[in-house]
């Protein structure tokens, strides 16, 4: 019983799950701050428990999970409408470093160490400090740097130089398949699109990605059809 229990019991609780996320909304694990990381791992346990726990605690499990999101939510409505609110659940950005000034109190409230910031400069690609001018620890942990303009590549404005602005490429084959509906948000029709396959001499169904850019060039990924032995990184 307790098996047939779980076959049922653990698809409701994930699909609740999704669906309840999905309300929530998403965000990449390197965005999430501290209020974002324990709402996760508390709703994820109370899921976990609703696919283990005896049928009549399911629907308690299940209403303490449903009442647990609307909190969620509520909190996240309110953050954004008082600054104050937003700063005590999410935090705020902290100036740690600033014109070759270390600030020992940020850091202290941060709770990292010199020898971990430099580090994570490093990681950052930032070997001296001379380099920067500040540095922000921002609420989901990371650290934001920005570069003293001697150090910071040069742009075309810099350059005194006009470049065309591009756009994002759109996917229009994915596994031999066309996707029509982003062909025709791209401003091109399966005419245009036969005769890019007939012009770089492809069939349709050995093309695994293709993608067209603003320029009207079809850019065509086909399978390797085998595995490749060749590890570069081993």
């Amino acid at each position: 019983m307790d098996f047939l229990r779980a076959l049922i019991t653990a698809p409701v609780s994930i699909t609740v799950l999704f669906l309840l996320s999905k309300f929530i909304g998403n965000k990449q694990m390197s965005s999430l701050n501290l209020f974002d990381y324990i709402n996760g791992i508390t709703i994820g346990s109370i899921a976990a428990e609703m696919a283990t726990t005896e049928m009549s605690d399911f629907w308690a499990c299940l209403a303490a999970l449903i009442v647990y999101v609307i909190i969620v939510m509520l909190c996240s409505w309110l953050s954004q409408k008082s600054t104050m609110l937003r700063r005590f659940l999410t935090g705020k950005s902290i100036v740690i470093f600033d014109r070759g000034k270390l600030y020992k109190k940020n850091f202290s409230v941060a709770k990292i160490d010199i020898n971990e910031f430099l580090t994570r400069m490093r990681e950052k690609g930032y070997f001296s400090l001379d380099d920067v001018e500040t540095v922000f620890l921002e609420q989901n942990g990371d650290l934001s740097v920005l570069p003293k303009d001697k150090k910071r590549p040069a742009t075309p404005d810099d350059l005194k130089i006009i470049v065309h602005q591009t756009r994002p490429e759109s996917v229009v084959i994915t596994d031999g398949k066309i996707l029509e509906k982003n062909l025709a948000e791209s401003g091109y029709n399966l005419e245009w699109l036969k005769k890019q396959l007939d012009n770089n001499r492809k069939r349709l169904k050995d093309v695994f990605l293709g993608v067209c850019d603003d320029t009207g060039n079809l850019k065509i990924y086909q399978d390797g059809k085998s595995e490749s032995k060749n590890d570069i990184f081993d």
